[in-house]
């Protein structure tokens, strides 16, 4: 094997974390995130079920499959933040969010919002955790 080693962390070009484990803080805000994403998601796969059969006469189970799976992966998510792999997962749920505009259009809304809030809390999170880490260098 060579010396090189592999970066544990990989930022956007803004400073988003896109891959690796954030300090203490940003897992937590990007946890929280996901975690309130639970509902929305659920709730949009209710609408989308509701849509289809007001529509059709008849339900979609699918559309419930694919909000309840969506809000399960979000549980999951929050819970591996502390996993390199954890931010990875929450971009993807934030992009799978972004996607259900195919199916009911109102959830651009939804899903902006959550992008939004994703991305402060990675931002701010970082912001914190360094401010924590200079407080603390800075204390005798």
């Amino acid at each position: 094997m060579s010396g090189a080693s592999v970066p544990s962390h990989r930022y956007a070009p803004g400073g988003v974390l896109v891959y690796g484990v954030g300090d203490r803080m940003t897992r937590r805000l990007a946890a929280v995130v996901v975690a309130f994403q639970v509902v929305v998601v659920l709730l949009g796969g209710l609408v989308a079920y509701a849509i289809a059969k007001s529509r059709d006469g008849v339900g979609h189970p699918a559309y419930l499959w694919v909000g309840g799976v969506l809000a399960v992966l979000c549980i999951v998510t929050a819970g591996t933040m502390r996993r390199p792999w954890g931010v990875a997962l929450g971009w993807a749920v934030q992009i799978a969010t972004l996607a259900a505009v195919f199916v009911v259009p109102l959830m651009f809304v939804v899903g902006v919002i959550f992008l939004a809030l994703w991305i402060t809390a990675l931002v701010q999170g970082r912001k914190m955790d360094q401010l924590t880490a200079d407080y603390l260098e800075q204390q005798p």
